[in-house]
């Protein structure tokens, strides 16, 4: 039977922690490698993944100087060579230099040591984001943090860069809400958007997605702006409108929509949608399919809402894409998807019951049907002979 995988298991495992150990005995002889590995992996199959983040913070603490600055140095001397400059995406470095953060966020988010401590983060994020502990210092001293962000944000290091826009997220998910007004961290994003490297832009546009839950307007005018100044190249800017205003379009907003070039009602006739069943089982799939036909020209963005019954009975929906597609004058297509109801997700509970599937085209609802949704099928068994 294959082995079930464990993210945790993957990122904090004890080859990691040796790891970390091993690279600060360099930098500090008398730290204890055996002992420091031996009582951090001893807690590890009690604890969850940020668990283990807090578990080897505390026990760095244990092995480490008594004075805090001291600690501190020895671990950034023990840090590995920074990521490396010339990429430009999904170089997120190793997660075992997270407790490293933490360790200044528990122990030196404090005035007397704000200058050192938040210099210590800008070099920690060069290995491993510092997006979650940077939210503390932000509430706590948002003068002096905010200042360090507008330096990270010029900064030649993109790590850094993104920081400046990460670490001001709104919502970023998993982390502590920031205490600032959102409308604070723009004069970052100003300086963020004509940058050159996606890992950049795209936080800028997550950033923007994020106010776009707030204060829709805010986010469509802003766009309008970066794009009409032409200071970003058009296909990067695309890229970060597209990018910024998926919840909008999700939402159906019309302005949203007719900035990608969506018109509300475009010139399209919707043909019959089939249901293969209008009863699925959990752990099955529900299969259907919609027919379109453009009696001009059209641009289209394609999205079907599963409506799921809740515990108590009412209504919950979720938008997902179907398709995004132009469609030549008397052009006919027919689209056809798979929704699996998978038992156990880890983001959903699914309750038996009726459910709605709708399609919608342009942020508009243009068909409606409901199904019911039962439990899991049950296989036929006979007796042995």
């Amino acid at each position: 039977m294959k082995e079930k995988f464990s993210l945790k298991d993957k990122l904090y495992n004890p080859t990691k922690v040796t790891q970390i150990a091993q690279e600060i005995k360099e930098v500090y002889p008398l730290f204890d490698v055996e002992m420091f590995v031996e009582e951090v992996v001893l807690e590890f199959p009690c604890l969850e993944l940020k668990e283990r983040i807090y578990h080897i913070r505390k026990i760095l603490k244990k092995y480490l100087p008594s004075d805090y600055i001291r600690a501190t140095q020895i671990l950034l001397e023990a840090l590995p060579n920074v990521l490396d400059t010339h990429k430009s995406d999904n170089d997120f470095g190793d997660f075992i230099y997270a407790p490293y953060s933490d360790f200044i966020v528990s122990y030196g988010c404090t005035k007397t040591y704000l200058a050192f401590s938040l210099g210590a983060l800008r070099e920690i994020t060069k290995r491993f984001s510092v997006e979650f502990s940077i939210r503390d210092f932000i509430n706590i001293f948002p003068t002096q943090t905010l200042d360090m962000l507008e330096k990270c944000a010029v900064s030649e290091n993109y790590h850094e860069r993104r920081l400046a826009s990460e670490g001001l997220r709104p919502r970023l998910p998993w982390a502590k809400k920031l205490k600032i007004n959102y409308h604070i961290p723009l004069k970052h994003l100003e300086l963020l958007y004509t940058d050159k490297t996606r890992y950049v832009t795209r936080s800028v546009a997550n950033h923007l997605n994020d106010i776009s839950k707030i204060d829709a307007s805010l986010v469509l005018e802003t766009l309008n702006r970066w794009k009409n100044a032409n200071m970003q190249d058009p296909k990067e800017m695309t890229f970060i409108i597209n990018h910024a205003l998926r919840t909008l379009v999700k939402q159906g907003n019309e302005e949203a929509l007719a900035m990608l070039g969506y018109i509300k009602e475009p010139p399209i006739t919707v043909g019959e949608v089939k249901l293969k069943t209008t009863t699925v089982y959990i752990g099955e799939a529900l299969e259907f399919e919609v027919a379109l036909f453009a009696q001009d020209e059209a641009m289209l963005m394609i999205d079907y809402v599963v409506h799921f019954c809740t515990k108590v009975g009412k209504l919950s929906p979720k938008v997902y894409k179907l398709k995004k597609v132009t469609l030549s004058k008397d052009e006919k297509i027919v689209l056809k998807k798979s929704h699996h109801f998978k038992a156990n997700m880890s983001t959903r509970t699914l309750y038996t019951g009726k459910h709605w599937l709708e399609i919608q085209i342009n942020g508009s609802m243009i068909h409606r049907e409901y199904f019911m949704l039962e439990q899991c099928r049950k296989l036929n068994t006979y007796p042995k002979k």
